[in-house]
């Protein structure tokens, strides 16, 4: 009798398992994959250098051995230390034609960056990448100086709380108000802005449409226009790339790669009592919420990464909705490349883009 107990107990420990994984990963998405009839898709430019990795590529993907070699024979307590400060001094060599500027944004730490003849009532909420755990103003200041040029603007640059400090939802509330502090504060003081835009990359871009989102509901000033970078927007981690292009992403794929064999059920499961949040939630997930109403965006992915599909399924998604979306992908590029600009040609091909981008976004709204 005991054994037969243990046993409708382990059943109906199994079935609660995999029901509660079952409803952690939300509806299905597959219909946002491939065009078909009912199925519309967004516009999508596709770029490539061509069909081989040329001496720019190579020298990248041989940059990032640094990544996994900074936490070889170390202890795993150790690791997000040193990658914390891996990524922080990532461009600790360059010299930037900048000023950054260090400000409380109504108590979230941040950094004004102005490139020379910045207009102070031009301004851009960046949100830095780093997989929610890593990543600072410091370590994107490639991108978000190359964003105060496009956007002839100020470039906010904040430092939201990371985990496992503090929990997911603070550095979304840390996004929330600084959005709300910079409509009305300049790198001069008070002052309202004239044009305003959103932008992030991988973690910082599931922020930022995360933030749109909530924009939009609260009825705030919406942004002119908003940028995502090889976001990630489902964390219910249904992407088919997620799996199919471990092997191509040099970033990703080794840092997350081995994830591939932990079954998903138990990944959902570790990441809602992470986060303490349901993976398939819209404030985690952006792309299981509304997407209607939302501010011109523009989503950058690499066809090779291993986000390439949240970019895909959610900017068909958002197109379905009546949101004006454009998806721009690139052949052979790693994770979130525009980090390496100049000295990658589909870096500077890439930030050409957002700038026609943003610039066309800001002449309708005027």
């Amino acid at each position: 009798m005991t054994a037969w107990i243990v046993v409708a107990a382990l059943v109906l420990a199994l079935a609660i398992w995999f029901l509660g994984a079952w409803y952690l990963r939300g509806p299905d998405l597959q219909a946002f994959d491939t065009p078909g009839p009912g199925r519309p898709v967004a516009p999508r430019q596709r770029f490539s250098s061509g069909p081989l990795l040329n001496d720019e590529h190579r020298a990248v993907i041989a940059s990032l051995g640094g990544i996994t070699a900074s936490v070889q024979n170390t202890p795993r307590r150790h690791h997000l230390r040193i990658l914390r400060d891996y990524m922080d001094n990532f461009s600790a060599d360059r010299v930037f034609d900048a000023q950054f500027v260090p400000v409380d944004a109504g108590g979230v730490p941040a950094e004004w960056v102005l490139a020379p003849g910045a207009d102070s009532r031009r301004r851009t909420l960046y949100i830095h990448g780093g997989a929610w755990i890593m990543g600072s103003p410091r370590s994107h200041r490639a991108i978000t100086t190359k964003f105060s040029e496009i956007t002839g603007g100020a470039v906010l640059a904040i430092a939201y709380r990371l985990m496992p400090e503090h929990s997911r939802m603070a550095g979304i509330e840390d996004c929330r108000s600084t959005y709300r502090w910079m409509l009305e504060q300049g790198p001069g003081g008070p002052a309202t802005a004239s044009a305003v835009f959103v932008a992030g990359d991988s973690a910082g871009g599931n922020l930022a449409l995360s933030l749109i989102a909530w924009i939009r509901d609260q009825g705030l000033r919406a942004p002119d226009a908003a940028v995502a970078l090889s976001p990630a927007t489902d964390g219910a981690l249904g992407s088919p790339s997620l799996r199919s292009n471990i092997a191509t992403d040099a970033m990703l794929g080794p840092l997350f790669g081995p994830l591939a064999w932990v079954p998903r059920s138990a990944l959902l499961w570790l990441g809602c009592l992470r986060n303490r949040i349901p993976p398939s939630h819209p404030v985690v997930s952006p792309i299981f919420g509304d997407l209607s109403g939302l501010p011109p965006l523009l989503i950058q992915a690499s066809e090779v990464e291993m986000l390439r599909d949240d970019s895909v399924r959610y900017a068909n998604k958002a197109h379905a909705a009546g949101s004006p979306v454009t998806l721009q992908t690139w052949d052979h590029m790693v994770h979130v490349w525009q980090i390496f600009d100049p000295q990658l040609t589909e870096a500077r091909h890439s930030f050409a883009q957002i700038a026609t981008f943003l610039a066309a976004a800001r002449s309708r709204s005027q």
